[in-house]
């Protein structure tokens, strides 16, 4: 099971929240096929981390570029994160 919920699927893009109760622990690092770039809508003290770097603040109506085959993770905040997942082909 994920520990999210994606909706209104395009070809293009998605929208995914990750509920407030989410366990910390199912927030894997992994890697995606394609780059992406992440809006965030709805959220508040959550991060990004990128393989290497140090965990990033997300901010509602801040946009992060997470490149293709880079191993990366999520760490929960408060609330539920609500962001727009747009895929970009190079």
């Amino acid at each position: 099971m994920k520990p999210y919920i994606d909706s209104e699927i395009t070809e293009n893009s998605k929208i995914r929240v990750f509920n407030s109760d989410v366990d910390s622990g199912e927030l894997h690092w992994h890697r995606d096929r394609e780059t992406r770039l992440v809006e965030v809508i709805e959220g508040n003290g959550w991060s990004l981390q990128l393989d290497n770097g140090l965990p990033i603040k997300m901010n509602v109506g801040g946009e992060y570029l997470i490149p293709e085959g880079i191993y990366h993770r999520t760490i929960k905040g408060e609330g539920d994160l609500k962001i727009k997942i747009t895929f970009i082909n190079e």
